[in-house]
Parts: C-alpha cells; sequence; structure tokens
C-alpha cells in the first residue's frame, strides 16, 4: 500500500509540472484549460469534482485521439500515453457528468488542452543534392544558388528557427571563396572568390542546417558548384572614321552580361556636350550620328548590366572609341596678316621670323603635315626673289642683302600653305608684310640735361607723377630703334620711383612706387638714363646726352603714430589678482613725439593702461561666465597733437577656473509620489556647471544621517535618488544631495530635493498638499494667516478713528477756552 501511495505522489508532482499555470489538482467542474508538453508520459492531469450529490458518472468528448480520458468515477483527467504537437496543437473536449439514470446531471464543460512543442524533429533538405553554376569575375555578395531546409517543430519556437552554414569548402582554400547567408540560404561568392575562382575548376560545398533550440538538431547537403567563363569583358578600343556616311544609327561593339536577365545601360565617364552612343536590350552598342574628330577624338564611356530589380550586376565595363581623322580641315593663317621686321642692314641669312600656320586635323598625321611656298612678292624692288621660305619649317630668310628703307619700307609675300592629306591636299593662302626698318644709329637725346628740384609731401598718394622728362630720337619712328626706355640709374636704392612712358611721343612721367618716409630718406638724386630696346649698331655708342638729372626733397608732415602689432592677443586665467600686468601695447610716432595711450570700449571696466608705458593691468576682478572674450581698443595719441592717434583692437580671452560649484540643472519642486508606498520609487536628477568645461563625472552623496534614501550615479550629469524603503509617511520630505564637480580643487554644493508624499485622486494626482510642507503653509494656515492679517488692519483702522476723535475733543475745548477769555458767548449744546 506504500508502494502505491508513493507512486500516486510521485504522479501527482509530474502532473503540477507538466500541466503549467495550476496551482491545484482538483476542483469542481467548470471550463478549464491545460498546456502540456507532447512527448510526455501517461499522466494524471486534473480532477474533476461533482457539484451535485446525485452526479454518479463523468463522460469526457471531443478531441481525444484516444490518448485523452476522464475515469468515469472519480473525475480524474489524464493522459494514456504522449501528445504529439505535430498531430494535433489544441484537443477542444467537453465534460459532462451523469446521475443513475443516464440523464445529464452537470454541464457540458469546455476543456482545452494546448500541446507544448518540444525539439523532437530534425531540419530536413527539400533536396538530397543542390547544384550551382557561377561565372569567373562573379559580383561578390549577389547568390547563384540558394538551398532551404524545413523543421516541423512549432515555428513560433528557437526548435524550427533554421541556421545555415557552410561546413567545408572542396577544394579548401585560404580566404574562402563561397559564403552564405545564415538566413536564408543563398549562397554566393566572396571577393575573393570573384577575384580567383577560375574556369575548369569545380568546388563542393557541405552545407549544414540547425535549429536553434538548446539541444539542437542539424542536418547536412552536399552542394556542387560549376565554374563557368566570364563573357562580361571589355571589348577593344574601337576606332570610327570622323564624319562618316555609312547609315545611323551604327553598331560598332557589343557587351554581353552571363545570362540573359539583364538590363543594360552606358554611362558617361566625362560630361560630354552630347552623347551620340546607345545600347539596346542585348547588349549592342550604336553610335547615333556622325562624329567629328575636331569636336572630340575620344570617348570613353561605361557599360554597365544591372539585375531586373534595379542592382548592379558586376562592375561596369570601359568602353573607348577612338575618331580617327580624315582630311576635311584645310591649313589655317596665324593672323589675317603676319608682320616680320627687318633691319636694312641685314646681311644674307638673316632669319626674318618663324611663320607658322596650323591644322585642326590630327597632330602628326599627314594631315597636318604643312609644306609652304611663297607666290608672289609685292613690290619686286631691287630683286623679286629677296626672301626665301623653308618649305616645312616656315622659316622666312634673307636672300639677298639689298634692303634701303628709303627705296621700299615694307614687301607683301603671298605664301601658300599646303597640308600632306590623302587622298587629297587642302591649301590656304596666307599674307606676310614684312617692314624693312632703320638701323639704330640714333641715340636719344633729353631736352634738358638737369631738370632741377622738386618737393612733395612724404604723404603723397602713390602714382603721384612727380617730374616729366622727355628725349628724342631720329631714328625711324614707331620702330625699335626710335623707342625710348626710361631707367632711374641712381638716386633710388629702394626703387621708390617708376617711369611710364607714353609711346606715340616718348614723353616720361616720373612716378611715386612706394610710400616715401621723410625720417628714412629725406632726398633722391635721380639719375636716368635714356636707351633704346633695339641694339645700337657698331660705332654708336650712348653718351651723356642720354642722361638727364633731378632732385626730389621729401618734406616732412605730422603722421600718426603706429603700433607695432596689427592685433593684440592675451590669454588669462579669470581668477588672476586685480591689478595683474597683462600685456604691454607698443606704438612709434614716427616724427618722435611722446606717446599716450588710452582705452576705448571697457564697458565692464576690468582693465587699465598705463598712459606713458603702454603697460596693461586687471582693473577689477575677471569672469569668464560674464564674458570669456573681451575686446577693448587701444588709442595711441601724440602728446603734443592728441588728434594725430591710432588704434588697435586688443582681444583678452579668459581662461576658466572652477570657481562655480554644481547646480542642478532644473527645479524638482512638485515631485510626489501616492500614499501608501507600494515599492520603492524613485526620481532621476540632472546636475550642471556654468563653468567652461564640465568637470564631469559629478559625484552625487546623501548627508550621513539620510536613510531612508539612496542616490547612484548614472552617467556623467545624471543619478537617481531611490527609497531605501516603502515605509513612508503622508508628509513633505527634504532631501539634501551634496554634489561634487571634479575641478582642481574640487567644489561642493548642497542641493535639495523636495518630494511629497500625498493621497491620490484615481488619475494618480495629489488630493491636497500634505499637513507638513518645506517651509509652505498648508491652506489652514494661509487662512489663519488672512483672518490674522485682516484683523490687525482693522485694529490699526479703529486706532486711527479713535485718535481723529480725541484730537477733534482736544480741539473743541480749546476754542471754549478761547472765547471765555474774550468774552465772546458760545450757545450751549443741548
Amino acid at each position: 500500500m506504500s508502494r502505491l501511495k508513493a507512486l500516486f505522489v510521485l504522479s501527482f508532482i509530474q502532473t503540477m509540472i507538466l500541466v503549467h499555470g495550476q496551482l491545484q489538482s482538483k476542483g469542481y467542474l467548470e471550463d478549464k484549460e491545460f498546456t502540456i508538453q507532447e512527448e510526455g508520459r501517461s499522466s494524471l492531469i486534473y480532477q474533476f469534482l461533482p457539484r451535485k450529490l446525485t452526479s454518479k458518472t463523468f463522460i469526457l468528448d471531443g478531441e481525444t485521439d484516444g490518448v485523452i480520458e476522464v475515469l468515469p468515477h472519480d473525475g480524474w483527467l489524464q493522459t494514456k500515453g504522449p501528445l504529439d504537437w505535430e498531430k494535433r496543437k489544441v484537443h477542444k473536449l467537453t465534460i459532462r457528468t451523469l446521475n443513475e439514470t443516464g440523464i445529464t446531471e452537470e454541464g457540458p464543460f469546455s476543456i482545452t488542452i494546448i500541446v507544448e512543442d518540444i525539439n523532437d524533429n530534425r531540419p530536413v533538405f527539400n533536396q538530397s543534392e543542390y547544384k550551382g553554376e557561377v561565372r569567373e569575375k562573379y559580383r561578390p555578395g549577389r547568390p547563384f544558388v540558394r538551398v532551404y531546409a524545413t523543421d516541423a517543430d512549432d515555428p513560433s519556437t528557437p526548435n524550427a528557427q533554421l541556421s545555415y552554414s557552410i561546413l567545408q569548402q572542396i577544394p579548401d582554400s585560404n580566404p574562402k571563396y563561397f559564403q552564405i547567408n545564415n538566413i536564408t540560404g543563398d549562397i554566393s561568392v566572396t571577393w575573393n572568390g570573384s577575384q580567383l575562382l577560375t574556369v575548369g575548376k569545380d568546388y563542393n560545398l557541405i552545407v549544414q542546417v540547425s535549429d536553434s533550440a538548446e539541444h539542437h538538431f542539424s542536418n547536412t547537403v552536399m552542394v556542387k558548384i560549376t565554374i563557368k567563363e566570364n563573357i562580361w569583358v571589355a571589348p577593344p578600343p574601337i576606332t570610327i572614321n570622323e564624319n562618316s556616311t555609312e547609315p545611323h544609327p551604327m553598331k560598332i561593339t557589343q557587351v554581353r552580361w552571363n545570362d540573359d536577365e539583364a538590363l543594360y545601360e552606358l554611362h558617361q565617364r566625362d560630361r560630354y556636350p552630347r552623347f551620340p552612343f546607345s545600347i539596346d536590350a542585348i547588349g549592342d552598342i550604336y553610335v547615333s550620328e556622325p562624329l567629328d574628330r575636331e569636336e572630340r577624338s575620344q570617348y570613353i564611356f561605361y557599360a554597365i548590366a544591372k539585375s531586373r530589380n534595379g542592382l548592379f550586376a558586376s562592375s561596369p565595363l570601359t568602353i573607348e572609341v577612338n575618331v580617327e581623322d580624315i582630311n576635311d580641315n584645310p591649313p589655317v593663317c596665324p593672323a589675317l596678316i603676319t608682320i616680320f621686321e627687318v633691319q636694312e642692314n641685314e646681311g644674307i641669312g638673316s632669319t626674318v621670323g618663324e611663320f607658322q600656320a596650323s591644322d585642326a586635323d590630327e597632330e602628326g598625321s599627314f594631315n597636318t603635315l604643312l609644306v609652304y611656298r611663297i607666290l608672289e612678292q609685292i613690290p619686286t624692288i631691287p630683286f623679286n626673289n629677296v626672301f626665301s621660305l623653308n618649305e616645312f619649317t616656315g622659316q622666312l630668310q634673307l636672300q639677298r642683302s639689298t634692303l634701303n628703307v628709303e627705296e621700299v619700307d615694307e614687301y607683301i609675300l603671298k605664301v601658300e600653305v599646303s597640308d600632306s592629306g590623302r587622298p587629297t591636299s587642302l591649301k590656304t593662302i596666307c599674307t606676310i608684310q614684312v617692314n624693312v626698318i632703320d638701323i639704330n644709329d640714333n641715340i636719344p637725346i633729353f631736352e634738358k640735361s638737369e631738370y632741377g628740384n622738386v618737393t612733395i609731401k612724404e604723404d603723397t598718394q602713390l602714382q603721384t607723377v612727380v617730374m616729366e622728362i622727355q628725349a628724342t630720337d631720329d631714328d625711324q619712328p614707331n620702330t625699335g630703334s626710335s623707342l625710348i626706355i626710361y631707367e632711374i640709374k641712381e638716386g633710388d636704392p629702394h626703387k621708390m620711383f617708376i617711369i611710364e612712358t607714353e609711346r606715340e611721343t616718348n614723353r616720361g612721367y616720373v612716378k611715386i612706387a612706394k610710400p616715401l618716409d621723410f625720417e628714412t630718406m629725406q632726398e633722391h638724386r635721380l639719375v636716368i638714363h635714356a636707351t633704346n630696346p633695339e641694339p645700337l649698331v657698331a660705332g654708336v655708342a650712348y653718351n651723356d646726352s642720354s642722361i638727364t638729372r633731378f632732385t626730389v626733397f621729401v618734406m616732412d608732415v605730422d603722421e600718426k603714430p603706429y603700433f607695432n602689432e596689427t592685433l593684440y592677443q592675451k590669454q588669462v586665467k579669470e581668477d588672476v589678482p586685480v591689478g595683474t600686468k597683462i600685456a604691454t601695447i607698443t606704438a612709434i610716432d614716427p616724427e618722435g613725439d611722446s606717446i599716450r595711450f588710452s582705452l576705448q570700449g571697457d564697458t565692464r571696466n576690468w582693465l587699465r593702461i598705463d598712459e606713458y608705458t603702454g603697460e596693461m593691468f586687471t582693473k577689477a576682478l575677471l569672469d569668464r561666465e560674464t564674458e570669456s572674450h573681451y575686446r577693448v581698443t587701444v588709442i595711441a595719441s601724440e602728446k603734443t597733437n592728441p588728434r594725430m592717434s591710432a588704434s588697435v583692437l586688443f582681444n583678452l580671452f579668459l581662461e576658466d577656473v572652477n570657481d562655480n560649484p554644481p547646480r542642478l540643472a532644473k527645479s524638482y519642486f512638485g515631485t510626489y509620489f501616492c500614499h501608501p508606498v507600494t515599492k520603492p520609487e524613485s526620481v532621476v536628477i540632472e546636475a550642471t556647471d556654468p563653468d567652461a568645461q564640465r568637470l564631469t563625472p559629478f559625484k552625487f552623496s546623501l548627508t550621513p544621517d539620510e536613510k531612508d534614501w539612496v542616490i547612484v550615479r548614472l552617467n556623467r550629469t545624471h543619478a537617481k535618488l531611490t527609497m531605501a524603503h516603502s515605509q513612508f509617511e503622508m508628509k513633505n520630505y527634504d532631501i539634501t544631495v551634496i554634489i561634487n564637480d571634479q575641478g582642481i580643487p574640487p567644489l561642493e554644493s548642497e542641493v535639495h530635493i523636495p518630494v511629497s508624499i500625498c493621497s491620490c485622486t484615481s488619475k494618480n494626482e495629489c488630493e491636497a498638499s500634505p499637513v507638513e510642507s518645506l517651509g509652505l503653509p498648508s491652506i489652514g494656515m494661509a487662512l489663519g494667516i488672512l483672518f490674522g492679517t485682516l484683523a490687525v488692519i482693522g485694529v490699526i483702522i479703529a486706532a486711527v478713528f479713535i485718535s481723529i476723535n480725541h484730537k477733534k475733543k482736544k480741539e473743541g475745548k480749546a476754542d471754549g477756552a478761547d472765547a471765555m477769555n474774550t468774552g465772546e458767548i458760545r450757545p450751549l449744546s443741548s
């Protein structure tokens, strides 16, 4: 009997474990729901008790599947064998009782048994073997084959949540050539695989699928992969004759993706003014119109293949189109008329100039190989062939030494320029003008050898004309032999002056090039030479006639002082003592006058400057939190003439010191919790610091006598203040929190967090303020104060009226006495 009892207790414990959510093993008949794991052993589930004494037999109906029954006489619901989640996930049953005559006495009541899945199924691939094909240079990450497995367990549990992995690659490589998406089973090549896979070498992958249960099941399958040749390759460069007469559009090349599903596009590498290329649906590339090599000799663009969903199938291919030149451009003259000069005394063989025409056809081809020939010389004096022209270089040379400017001062040459293009050469007629110029056998002669003196102020504006000078030259006008160049040879070591020449008259204008300075140099004795750009002929030399002089006297003017620097800046700590010297401002007066310094814009009255030395001191305590960048203007004035002054900016940057203790970032007044407190509540507080750099992390702590609260720092600026228990009275609490910053030295502050424990409405809002408050009167106290104040005011008003009445009575008595003394008779009051 004891063995049967032990078995019953064990069966009862198993039932309590398997039947989740049930806190009892028996109860009166009613609707019930049970959750039972599949694959469990036969077990008791629940004992139903009748409510009526006339109920004698229990009847179970519904989806029992032959494994669920109720004992007819004692009401025990039990399983006779294991449940199967894969067969039925929920069993819908009913239970009722019969009396002795077989009539239903109680029920029927609904019984729902939910079968809980366990991991009892292995994942199964939908194929026993997979095959895939991938091309060389295949795009990394793009799937080319997918494996797929299923699991008969509950998909909402880890029992059927599958993960794929590659166990082995055969032949192996490091790094691997293939990868798999562990969720979808998509297999793709890695970046290394896209670069290193070659046709003719096949691979096998052993792929594993596993469920995600703690004690998981797995399965494997073989994937056989064939490497195929990549046909997505760039075509060789294409050459197209310019100005083609072929029908357009004209196919010029093609590209092919590795399958027929690709969409093709052309993308420009550079932004062309026009892009005369297109690609069709099968990858044929066309040129839509004739090309012009002179417009563009080469086009480089990209062919792109995309999948149907718009993703790039692989890297773009570079398409190179070269436009081949044809001889469609005649030579072009360098100018309408090309002008050369030659001196009349030049010898035979002297080079007059280089005549260079151009051709817009392809450089270096026969189409741009130019040939020169003189067709005509005008005039033919004294001979017809005075000049020769090199047929390939265009070098024009003097062929006869018989030039005479008095006879002919200008020759016109008609030159034929032809290219060597095939099949037809193109020609152009150009014009060369050769000017015969006089030889430079005359020197420039100044009209004056001495121009005297000139006096100018040192602050005269730049480019002011100081002196006009004039030299003349008897050589042929408007030639290099008669053009005069003026140059200051002496008296101007610092290049303070320049001379500009008027070409038509050779008049020179001496101008100021740099600011003059009386204190540096009071006079400039200028010596000026006149020369020609064309060299003098043999036997002729420059002499004193080509030299002139004059002196520039610089007159002193009272100039403003100037500072040594264009901007003064200084950085100091904000806590420097009053009277600290922070800078020295230096200014100089060009005339050497004494200077006085002063400040403008010192709006906070922080600074003081010594008017004689320029030393600047602090005048008051500085505060970076008030103003971190303080700007004033320093004035330097002449002592004898204060109107002559200059100014400069002085920027003072204040460096922060830890002179502000931390504080709360906001007010926490109004924080409350409902009474009674059922669990420890908390409030998050935030600290801040007005210094330049918040010296965080802040440290938060409570006073030693605070036992009802604890505080924990959450991050650099926040902390959580939490109740140490839940036994709080209904009143106001004032929690003192100590906050420390991390400055040197660190600063500390005490802050107060008011928290109310109050009676709350149904909306969890305080009904009224607690009786006790933190320095704030309650409603009763407020009313008492109000009535007391009104009473005091009433007493004061009554006293005033009494005083006024008493004063009137005294005045009345005084009037009566006066009347008796004067004999005046007054009527008696009634």
